[in-house]
């Protein structure tokens, strides 16, 4: 009799502990949910529509590079650099990006600038930052440039997924006048590269604690 009240006993703990346990993991999905949902609002919002004003310079986010070339998102967004620096929009161009492995031939910002000049840019309009990393990285680093060369404002060119997160980090740095210019891809994923940006923008919440 004994025995069989210990056993009654420990059930009933073991179904509590899992009723706890399920909440538990409700309440987390529930939160996941609304912060996936969240993300994906701010993502959609491509870094607040541009007023067209022109600025100093325009910083091409970094890609990946395809060998001796751009991949073809990165094309995607230098194209949509040289498009508007025709128009009159900036009178430099500040690529973006290191080397993605030691296996590549040329950094992002390196194989960016052969590729523009290509394009008809004169290279003397075509700065590199070629040290990043990350989007974080990116304009960090190229803000000492912008510093050196006593520019003041700047238009980010990337794509549309990316201008929330490429804003919010420009205005953390303190860049004092900031315009976003974003392009939606041809190439990329349209399902998997904004769910993966949601990651990413999750994890610039994150760092931006620490900045």
């Amino acid at each position: 009799m004994m025995k069989s009240r210990h056993s009654s006993k420990r059930s009933s703990l073991w179904r509590t502990a899992l009723k706890r346990i399920i909440i538990l993991l409700t309440i987390f999905l529930l939160l996941g949910c609304v912060w996936f949902g969240y993300t994906q609002f701010k993502i959609g919002q491509a870094g607040g529509v541009s007023t067209g004003e022109k600025t100093d310079v325009g910083i091409v986010l970094g890609a990946s590079m395809w060998g001796a070339n751009p991949s073809p998102g990165l094309r995607e967004r230098l194209d949509l650099a040289v498009k508007l620096y025709q128009e009159g929009r900036f009178g430099y161009i500040l690529v973006t990006g290191g080397k993605g492995g030691s296996q590549d031939l040329y950094s992002e910002a390196e194989g960016s600038k052969r590729y523009l000049v290509k394009q008809g840019i004169p290279k003397e309009r075509v700065l590199e930052e070629d040290k990043s990393t990350s989007t974080l990285e990116n304009l960090l680093y190229s803000k000492t440039i912008i510093s050196n060369n006593q520019w003041d404002s700047i238009t980010i060119i990337t794509h549309d997924f990316h201008g929330t997160r490429a804003r919010e980090i420009a205005e953390t740095l303190q860049y004092a006048e900031i315009e976003v210019e974003t392009i939606e891809s041809k190439v990329l994923s349209p399902v998997w590269h904004p769910l993966r940006e949601s990651l990413a923008y999750t994890k610039w919440k994150w760092d931006r604690l620490w900045l």
